[in-house]
């Protein structure tokens, strides 16, 4: 089939020396049996290639099935991929047949594939290697033939060296590696792909098509586009909902293009591997957020705190009843004198400050009382847990759902800070 052809087939649009490699190596792997593996960063369209691969091939007519494994509990991903027998685990009351076993023939897409826990990843190589695996709870050995075709945004190589990821496994899901080229890397294509989009979304909304000016398709093509072509896409559908002219400017586009100054400020808060034991690299967007509030609020009330002591030190009222305490002067308004002034602050709220002290005649508060809380993020967020399945009875589905994060990201973090259930 000519490339051009397959392009239109599958709604490709670009025509970019590294988009084409890819998709002519797609089309020559396609109708064979060969294990696939889609390398590229998020958003580069992974998944429409092993689309294109089963589409091709003498399996089309058989089931596909694409698994996203970072989606996946680490506790249930073999019964997922493997099936289960009945009894084989608390809740499994039934015999329940796994995708290997749903989509015998056919081809399954194993999505983030970096992502999969290491015991899994034995049973994914015994299953590459001989056709064979085995329901959990059960010894009875059976067969399935599928075509895996594997994709992930990881290093997997380097997961090897990191003794996260098999290097056996490694080597045998790479037999064809597919390399999907970044959007950065597809300069001819952004401002095609961008001018696609913004017809699409007119017709969706029923709007005028928005057209970039020169300096805007500058500026379009000088951005790096981290998130890729769903970054691109997502960026065309604001500006066609939101833009009151049809003619976009740098102007008016740059209001649309996240700030690298703030992503750069946003992730110096992150800590690193070496103070809590993550990167900031393998939060998801979600987790991140969750995490710049908590940096955030924190910073908020240490800045309070500070001025509470600093008014305190100096003499000078605070009320607390009145909420005082949000609208603190600044240092420069302060004067050096205290005389005949009285802190109106109880004693169970006032710090233990050396730089106070009870002027002539005032009387000694001798009861004071220091609350000490800490600020450490892992205990924040191991308390948030806590709560969270407090609250919704040990439902780590709708616990998950509520600190806003995936359910396998809570199971380990429920392992990671040894909660009990």
């Amino acid at each position: 089939m000519e490339l051009q052809s397959i392009k239109n087939r599958f709604g490709i649009i670009g025509n970019s020396a590294g988009l084409n490699h890819a998709l002519n190596v797609a089309e020559q792997v396609a109708n064979t049996d060969l294990t696939v593996l889609i390398v590229g960063e998020s958003g580069v369209g992974k998944e429409i290639f092993s689309q294109i691969i089963h589409s091709l091939s003498a399996r089309k007519h058989n089931p596909f099935i694409a698994v996203n494994c970072g989606a996946i509990p680490e506790g249930t991903i073999d019964s997922e991929l493997f099936g289960h027998e009945k009894g084989a685990f608390t809740g499994a009351v039934d015999s329940r047949k796994g995708y290997f076993e749903t989509v015998n023939g056919g081809t399954i897409f194993l999505d983030e594939i970096g992502e999969m826990p290491l015991g899994t990843q034995a049973r994914l190589l015994r299953m590459l290697e001989t056709g064979e695996y085995i329901r959990v709870g059960s010894s009875k050995v059976q067969k399935a033939n599928v075509r895996v075709i594997a994709a992930t945004n990881k290093d997997l190589l380097e997961l090897t060296h990191q003794g996260r990821f098999r290097q056996d496994l490694y080597y045998r899901l790479s037999t064809v590696p597919i390399r999907v080229p970044a959007l950065r890397e597809r300069q001819e294509d952004i401002a095609v792909l961008f001018r696609k989009f913004a017809a699409d979304f007119a017709e969706k909304y029923r709007t005028q098509t928005i057209v970039l000016d020169h300096s805007a398709t500058n500026l379009l093509l000088s951005y790096k586009w981290p998130g890729n072509i769903r970054e691109l896409k997502n960026i065309a559908e604001q500006i066609s909902v939101l833009a009151t002219e049809p003619v976009i400017t740098s102007e008016v586009l740059q209001r649309f293009l996240p700030q690298a100054n703030d992503r750069h400020a946003s992730m110096a808060l992150m800590p690193t591997s070496g103070s809590h034991g993550f990167q900031s690299e393998s939060l998801t967007d979600t987790e991140r957020d969750i995490f710049y509030k908590l940096f955030f609020d924190m910073k908020k009330d240490l800045n309070d705190l500070k001025q509470l002591v600093f008014d305190i030190s100096r003499g000078q009222p605070v009320n607390m009843a009145s909420q005082a305490a949000d609208n603190f002067a600044q240092p420069g308004n302060f004067t050096s004198t205290t005389e005949n002034v009285t802190p109106i602050i109880s004693a169970p709220y006032l710090p233990s400050n050396p730089l106070y002290y009870p002027q002539n005649g005032e009387q000694q508060l001798d009861h004071h009382e220091e609350v000490e809380e800490t600020l450490a993020l892992s205990d924040r967020e191991k308390e948030f847990i806590i709560k969270a399945l407090k609250k919704h009875k040990n439902r780590r589905r709708d616990a998950a759902n509520e600190l806003g994060i995936s359910e396998r990201t809570l199971y380990r973090k429920i392992k990671e800070y040894d909660i009990k259930d």
